[in-house]
């Protein structure tokens, strides 16, 4: 089959799919990646065909408007900013999306555009399903992720469910016009279009582990947990990286990620001195955050394989992104995040529960001290790192690309 994954965002948002797009060309079918043209060099090696759509990610996160989310202290104050940033480009990408669709038989719409791509797929008469990175239906069981995943009790975890749903329907009006009015398209409101999947049981599937978040008891049929899709990077490591490596003791990594943070300078001066009393060695990626420090000990590095790093490191201190915990989890080591806004919090808690990390440590509360802190506990209790490679030794044993050749199946059979 022709197939067209579509997603939005960072590159946490896009990373796994070169990997599930991979698995899938492997199996026989062609598939095409449609996201941002920033991340075009992702797919690189992979077979995977690549559709640029517009937004640049990178400067909207670093716009007035991007770093105004750190204005907002509560996951429902920076959810709400998110989704009035996401309107405009939601818009500006649809004509792209639509024009990928076109060619395809299938479309696989990834969270933060699914209902966008899924809305695509009906008004040119295409089977669809979605590509989860999050669980984003309401349950009781737990938070809602997107709001730092913080339990409000079984009706609160429902109601704060359906408030990040309402949220993201939102999102979507003008685009939803724009398909209505550009194209042709007899489509309904994104809030009739969401109950109608519903209704239909649309299917969803989530990559991450059971193992690590399982599936909720009151989720409806047809949303299913498929397993990691690990991102495809053929990459070594760069030269320098290789030679800190060789010249000592494990460092520990220290990377936000696609985060952005208020004051970059200050943040790198609390990363150093906690290196320096915790006794580690470090290496600090600079990331969209900025960060910059290089010391005896210490050096800064850019965009750098995880996978290829993290195994090789004491611990990993991270913004606790779905992509990057994903990554963490792989590589079998301890962990310290740092929760920045969105699901970073709800992450960074399952890390905590399954013991692999010894707390959690806040951006708004991260010092040298606190951090230097949880450091000793991740590098000193061999109790963390055990757990770590416990559970990485069952995730390599999962295939998440197979629940999801089995969902094409279904869809055209």
């Amino acid at each position: 089959m022709r197939v067209v994954i579509m997603t939005a965002g960072s590159r946490g948002d896009v990373a796994p799919y070169t990997g599930l797009g991979a698995g899938l060309v492997r199996s026989g079918h062609e598939v095409t990646l449609a996201t941002h043209g920033l991340f075009e060099p992702l797919t690189a090696g992979s077979d995977v065909r690549f559709h640029p759509t517009p937004v640049d990610p990178h400067a909207v996160s670093h716009s007035d408007r991007g770093r105004s989310l750190h204005a907002s202290v509560t996951g429902l104050g920076k959810l709400l900013r998110a989704a009035s940033m996401a309107r405009s480009a939601a818009e500006e990408m649809t004509d792209a999306l639509v024009q990928a669709a076109r060619g395809a038989d299938v479309v696989l719409a990834a969270g933060a555009v699914a209902p966008l791509g899924a809305a695509i797929a009906e008004g040119l008469r295409l089977p669809s399903l979605g590509l989860f990175l999050q669980p984003q239906h309401p349950t009781r069981e737990f938070g809602a992720p997107m709001l730092g995943g913080r339990s409000l009790g079984t009706v609160g975890n429902r109601l704060g469910g359906l408030a990040v749903t309402t949220a993201v329907d939102g999102v979507y009006t003008r685009a939803m016009r724009r398909l209505r009015t550009r194209h042709g398209m007899t489509l309904r409101g994104p809030v009739a279009s969401r109950r109608s999947h519903e209704r239909a049981l649309w299917p969803v599937l989530h990559g991450f582990s059971a193992q690590v978040v399982p599936r909720p008891r009151d989720w409806r049929a047809g949303l299913e947990i498929a397993g990691y899709w690990w991102p495809h990077d053929s990459r070594e490591l760069p030269r320098e990286v290789e030679e800190f490596l060789a010249a000592g003791p494990a460092p520990v990594f220290v990377g936000l990620g696609s985060a952005t943070v208020p004051d970059p300078e200050r943040l790198s001066g609390e990363i150093v001195r906690a290196l320096r009393t915790a006794g580690l060695r470090g290496i600090v990626q600079q990331g969209w955050a900025g960060l910059a420090a290089r010391t005896d000990d210490v050096i800064t590095v850019g965009d750098v394989p995880h996978a290829m790093l993290f195994p090789r490191t004491a611990a990993v201190v991270h913004h606790a992104g779905a992509g990057t915990t994903a990554a963490v989890l792989r590589a079998g080591v301890p962990t310290v995040p740092v929760p920045v806004q969105f699901d970073g919090g709800f992450w960074a808690a399952r890390l905590v529960a399954l013991g692999t990390a010894p707390c959690a440590v806040p951006l708004r509360r991260l010092t040298a001290d606190t951090l230097a802190a949880a450091l000793r506990r991740a590098v000193n209790d061999s109790a963390h790192r055990g757990r770590a490679q416990d559970l990485a030794r069952r995730l390599a044993e999962e295939d998440g690309v197979a629940p999801v050749l089995t969902a094409l199946d279904r869809l055209v059979s």
